[in-house]
């Protein structure tokens, strides 16, 4: 489905490999002028790939399970979430194997690894107070961002994931940590055939890849099939610059700019093809690192940087087999359409704010146009208490301090369908 919407870095050996199973035309010596894009024509998206059921099998994630009970429809949902459960208040470590993309699109190099360093030296990698926020992103506002305030009290030496899950579960300044190492490994390229990618230009000058989403998602499965270092208990995540995919054959059906998935192992030495109802369950995540101004900076401030990465792991921690359904909800980044998954992002697309000093391409776009700020960019994240419609929400106390939070900025998102549950999405 479609929807709009610090640890210890170990190095592997070797620099660079080349998917073996791709055979494209060879990267003109020139490119093609990329096609213009209008900013009403874009629009930010993810999607998510497979699914999998838990298994008996301990070979996969470590995960937790648990119930909640929607007041609304009187009806309790299951959950499985990545880490221990936030009641035993102890701390997971989740290895993810980082693996950036090199991508030859329209005769120019996308390449994973130019934005490798910056993303490692994020909030998503390092540990940071989240006890303030610089700025938060307010796309009613035709400047593009307000001032911000207090953040998450109680959060002051953590990664952003481990911080949203803490504020979730109201385990902030407790054991309870959901911790990232990333281990870094050699770059993969991959050309993309000219009848399966494009280049695009928005209004600001920057070009970025356009890749079909169907030929790409396949690419990833099959790595997630193939690399020796594929491990169902680790999360396999891939990273780009500045590609994105479109949908129905169409490259101004744009931009899908991450997705994350689970799928059962089998063959490639990971699983056996007959197990027997207990096959590993691999999970994995590819997101881009969007230039500052390929999207509106006026509508879009927040879609920056590692904005897709954040949506992408928050995503994967509260939904990592893809199999968590909710009662079906919408919000102002998919309305008029509902959704009934879990999944924290897809409800505040274009809502985040500034974090952390981000000296990594903050000067003005090709045309001129000064969008950068200096600063990392995560995306806002629905929290639990709002896709159960829990009232008062057992979530950290919100900045008001009359109520639990309903997404991870509580008061400081600007949009008041998220101070309260949702109400009943139109049939």
């Amino acid at each position: 489905m479609i929807r709009q919407l610090a640890g210890k870095l170990a190095l592997a050996a070797g620099v660079a490999i080349t998917i073996p199973f791709l055979v494209s035309p060879a990267i003109a010596a020139s490119s093609p002028a990329p096609v213009l894009i209008s900013d009403s024509a874009l629009q930010a998206m993810s999607t998510t790939v497979g699914g999998a059921k838990p298994q008996p099998s301990t070979n996969t994630l470590t995960h937790f399970f648990r119930t909640a009970f929607n007041p609304l429809d009187s009806t309790t949902f299951g959950f499985n979430m990545v880490g221990q459960d936030p009641a035993l208040q102890q701390s997971t470590t989740i290895t993810v194997d980082v693996t950036p993309l090199n991508v030859n699109v329209g005769g120019r190099a996308f390449n994973g690894t130019d934005i490798l360093q910056p993303t490692l030296n994020s909030p998503m990698f390092t540990n940071n107070d989240y006890t303030m926020a610089q700025f938060v992103s307010d796309p009613t506002v035709a400047n593009g961002h307000t001032t911000g305030g207090i953040l998450s009290p109680g959060n002051t030496s953590n990664q952003l994931e481990d911080a949203t899950m803490r504020s979730q579960f109201n385990e902030q300044g407790t054991g309870y940590h959901l911790v990232l190492n990333p281990v870094l490994h050699p770059a993969i390229t991959i050309d993309v055939p000219g009848n399966q990618g494009a280049l695009i230009q928005t209004a600001r000058g920057v070009v970025a890849g356009d890749v079909d989403v169907t030929w790409w998602s396949t690419r990833i499965q099959n790595l997630d099939n193939s690399l020796s270092y594929a491990d169902p208990t680790h999360l396999q995540l891939y990273l780009t610059d500045n590609l994105m995919l479109f949908t129905g054959d169409n490259p101004l059906s744009c931009c899908i700019i991450g997705f994350h998935g689970a799928s059962e192992v089998v063959g490639h030495g990971l699983g056996s093809t007959n197990g027997h109802g207990s096959q590993p369950i691999q999970t994995f995540a590819w997101a881009s690192y969007v230039t500052p101004g390929f999207f509106n900076p006026k509508t879009a401030w927040t879609l920056q940087d590692i904005d897709p990465l954040s949506h992408e792991i928050s995503e994967w921690a509260d939904d990592p087999f893809i199999n968590n359904l909710v009662q079906p909800w919408t919000s102002p980044a998919i309305a008029p359409n509902c959704s009934n998954i879990l999944e924290t992002g897809d409800p505040v697309v274009g809502v985040g704010f500034a974090k952390e000093a981000n000296s990594f391409r903050q000067g003005p776009t090709p045309n001129g146009t000064q969008v950068a700020d200096g600063f990392y960019h995560p995306e806002d994240e629905a929290l639990l208490p709002w896709f159960m419609r829990l009232n008062p929400s057992p979530a950290q106390t919100a900045q008001s301090g009359t109520n639990g939070r309903y997404t991870f900025m509580g008061d400081l998102n600007p949009f008041p369908v998220f101070h309260a549950p949702p109400p009943a999405c139109p049939a």
